[in-house]
């Protein structure tokens, strides 16, 4: 797919996720909730890929992403909104709620106000870089019955697609 068939694929805010698949939704924000800090892809200037640590909120039916200033995640994301986002797994082999990933583009906010709703719920670090989600895709992979490894697939406009592996 080139850069600019990517550029007009669908996106998509997270409330629009929640009411098309309210159940999916939830159990990604548990999974994203069990654990602080995940793991954010970026493209660097050269187009090879950064991974960093990174905190997330769902407020507001936004997928939110803050950031330290002038962070190199954030100078990727203002160069190149596209990212791609990872949940903690967690300690050991568990994987409890499994594997989740979202990706897509990350829209940074420059409006006074709704910067300031963001502070006022999640209370950053002064100065801090914010960006929104609009997302392309959001997966589920997770093993069930110990029998079948189950990849849950949405994207906006179509509903979950489910896939078993024996």
């Amino acid at each position: 797919m080139t850069h600019e068939a990517r550029e007009t694929r669908t996106t998509s805010n997270w409330a629009a996720l929640t009411a098309a698949e309210p159940d999916f939704a939830r159990t990604v924000e548990e999974r994203f909730g069990a654990f602080t800090h995940h793991v954010v892809a970026t493209l660097r200037k050269d187009g090879s890929p950064r991974t960093s640590g990174l905190e997330v909120r769902f407020l507001g039916g936004e997928l939110w992403l803050g950031m330290m200033p002038d962070s190199m995640k954030a100078l990727d994301l203002r160069r190149d909104p596209r990212f791609a986002l990872q949940a903690n797994p967690g300690p050991g082999t568990e994987m409890g709620g499994g594997d989740v990933r979202v990706a897509g583009r990350a829209v940074e906010v420059h409006d006074p106000a709704e910067r300031a709703r963001y502070a006022e719920e999640v209370e950053p670090p002064e100065p801090f870089h914010l960006f929104r989600t609009e997302l392309t895709e959001v997966v589920r992979t997770h093993v069930e019955d110990d029998t079948y490894l189950v990849v849950e697939v949405w994207r906006p406009g179509v509903p979950v697609r489910t896939v078993r592996r024996t």
